[in-house]
């Protein structure tokens, strides 16, 4: 039986931020589909928590869509709210 995505931002050692839906979240390597890097967040989302909660504002710079993606070195795994998967599926670069 295949496990449910879910939504997820991830962090990694390398300062890198992503957005993606995963399988699986348990350590330091997940894979994401639908993968998207956020270049530059605003002050508002207070942290790339809010990335999380919130999701992507006017002012973010979120990269398109890859189909796959390997993140290595992951140091963090947040589950995203709805409202934050709709802003990040917008693919706000502005």
């Amino acid at each position: 039986m295949k496990k449910k995505q879910q939504a997820v931002v991830v962090t990694t050692q390398h300062k890198g931020v992503f957005f993606g839906y995963a399988e699986s979240t348990d350590g330091p390597t997940i894979t994401l589909t639908k993968a998207r890097m956020c270049i530059y967040w605003t002050a508002d989302l207070r942290g790339f928590m809010g990335l999380a909660v919130r999701g992507p504002q006017t002012g973010c710079k979120i990269g398109p869509a890859a189909e796959s993606m390997i993140v290595r070195d992951v140091t963090a795994v947040v589950e995203c709210t709805p409202q934050a998967v709709e802003n990040w599926e917008k693919g706000i670069w502005q």
